[in-house]
C-alpha cells in the first residue's frame, strides 16, 4: 500500500554540526546502496512519497523525530550522496529557499546524467510546477511553500517533497507526491498531523463539481468570470464587516455565512474585483481548462479563492473543507538507533553512530564483493527488529 501524502512537524531552531553532517552522509549513502541493490532506484525513489517511511530515514540518521529540520536536512544529505554517487541510479533535485528555485534548471542536467529521453525534462518540469501549485493554491492550509524537492529515478520515475511553514502555529507540514499520483482527485492518500479547519481543498473528490465549473468558466471569456465574482463578492460582503476582509492578512480563516437560505463556508481573505481583473487582463495565453490556468504567473491562493466563492455562490458546487488526518505508525521508534541531534530521545552518541556507518559500509563492501552472509544477516536484524518494533505501535 503506497502512503504518499502529508504530515505535519513543529518549526526546530539550530543546526546539524559538520561531525555529526558526514556521519549522516556515510550512513545514507551505504543505506542506499544497500536499498537499490536489494530493490533497485524506481522502488528507492518511491519510498520517499511516503511520508513516514521518508520521517523514518530522517529518524535513523539522527534527525529528531519531530524537527522540521528533518525535511530540509534530509533531502539536502540525500541529494549530495545522490549526485557525488555513480551508482545509485537516481538523484535528488532542490531544497530549502532559493534551491527550490533551481530545480527547473537542474533537470536537464539530471535527466542527461542519468541517460534519460532529454524530452522527458519538459514533462518533468511541468509536474514540478503544477505540484507547486495545487499545494500552495489549490489545497490551502495555512502553510507557505518553502522546500521543494524532486526525487528522479534512472528511469524517469520520480517523487517530489515539499513543504509549507505556518508560523502562527508554528508548525511546518510536508507534502509527498509519486509520478503516478493523480493532480486533481484526492492526490495525497495519507496524512499524518494535527487536522485544522482552515482547509480549502480544491483538489479533494468532494470538488469534482467545483473543477467541473471552473473548467467550463475558464474557457469562456475571462471578463464573465470578474463579474459573477463581483457579485459573488458584494453579496458576501454585505453579511459581515467588510475589515474581516480588508485586514486578514495571516493563514487564513473560514467564515460561516448563511446566504439565500443555505449556510456557505468562505475562505479569506478575498481579492478585491479590481486585483482580479488587473491579472485577467494580463493573461495573453489561450486557456483551456484548470490545469492550464493554475500554471499561468500570478495565479495564486487569492485568485483560487475567488473562483470557489463564484462557484459555490453562483452555482451551488462548493469546494471541500476537509482536512483529512490518517497516522499509520509512529516514526519515532526510528530515533533509537542513534540518537537525535536535538537529544530526542537521547543526544547522538558519536562513537556508537560511527561504528554504524562501519558496519553499513563493510555490509555493502562485502556484498558487492559476493560475500552475502552479512547482507542475508541484515535482513534478519531487519526482520526481528519489525517483530520488536510492532510490539509498540
Amino acid at each position: 500500500m503506497s502512503l504518499e501524502g502529508i504530515s505535519e512537524l513543529p518549526l526546530h531552531e539550530g543546526s546539524v554540526p559538520a561531525w555529526l553532517l558526514k556521519i549522516m552522509e556515510r550512513m545514507s549513502e551505504s543505506i542506499l546502496k544497500i536499498m537499490v541493490d536489494e530493490y533497485g532506484p524506481d522502488k528507492v525513489v518511491e519510498r520517499f512519497s511516503n511520508p513516514f517511511w521518508f520521517q523514518a530515514f530522517s529518524n535513523i540518521i539522527g534527525m529528531d523525530w519531530d524537527s522540521s529540520g528533518s525535511t530540509t536536512v534530509l533531502t539536502g544529505v540525500l541529494k549530495t550522496v545522490t549526485w557525488r554517487s555513480n551508482e545509485l541510479g537516481f538523484l535528488v533535485l532542490g531544497g530549502k529557499g532559493e534551491n527550490a528555485r533551481m530545480v527547473p534548471k537542474e533537470i536537464p542536467v539530471a535527466v542527461r546524467k542519468l541517460g534519460l529521453d532529454e524530452g522527458l525534462a519538459a514533462r518533468i518540469e511541468k509536474a514540478s510546477r503544477l505540484i507547486a501549485k495545487i499545494d500552495s493554491s489549490l489545497f490551502q492550509t495555512g502553510y507557505s511553500l518553502y522546500h521543494h524537492a524532486l526525487f528522479l529515478s534512472e528511469s524517469g520515475r520520480w517523487s517530489i517533497v515539499q513543504q509549507g511553514m505556518n508560523t502562527e502555529a508554528k508548525l511546518a507540514r510536508r507534502f509527498h507526491w509519486k509520478h503516478d499520483t493523480t493532480f486533481f482527485s484526492d492526490p495525497h492518500e495519507a496524512v499524518s498531523g494535527v487536522k485544522t479547519e482552515k482547509v480549502i481543498n480544491m483538489v479533494s473528490s468532494e470538488a469534482e463539481g467545483l473543477r467541473r465549473v471552473l473548467n467550463d468558466l475558464l474557457r469562456e471569456d475571462l471578463g464573465r468570470i470578474v463579474r459573477l465574482y463581483s457579485e459573488a463578492y458584494n453579496s458576501v460582503r454585505g453579511q459581515t464587516t467588510l475589515m474581516n476582509y480588508l485586514t486578514e492578512t495571516g493563514s487564513g480563516a473560514v467564515f460561516k455565512l448563511n446566504y439565500r437560505g443555505r449556510d456557505i463556508s468562505v475562505y479569506t481573505p478575498l481579492p478585491n474585483p479590481f486585483e482580479l481583473y488587473k491579472l485577467f487582463t494580463k493573461i495573453d495565453v489561450e486557456i483551456d481548462g484548470l490545469e492550464s490556468f493554475v500554471l499561468i504567473k500570478g495565479v495564486g491562493p487569492k485568485t483560487m479563492r475567488a473562483l470557489a466563492l463564484v462557484s459555490h455562490l453562483i452555482y451551488d458546487e462548493p469546494p471541500s473543507f476537509n482536512d483529512r488526518v490518517d497516522t499509520p505508525f509512529d516514526p519515532f521508534v526510528y530515533s533509537y538507533a542513534i540518537g537525535g541531534k536535538d537529544g530526542v530521545p537521547y543526544k547522538v552518541r558519536r562513537r556508537e553512530a560511527e561504528e554504524v556507518v562501519e558496519t553499513l559500509e563493510d555490509i555493502v563492501n562485502r556484498s558487492r564483493l559476493g560475500d552475502k552472509e552479512k547482507l542475508r544477516a541484515l535482513r534478519k536484524l531487519r526482520e526481528l527488529k519489525i517483530r520488536i518494533v510492532g510490539k509498540y505501535i
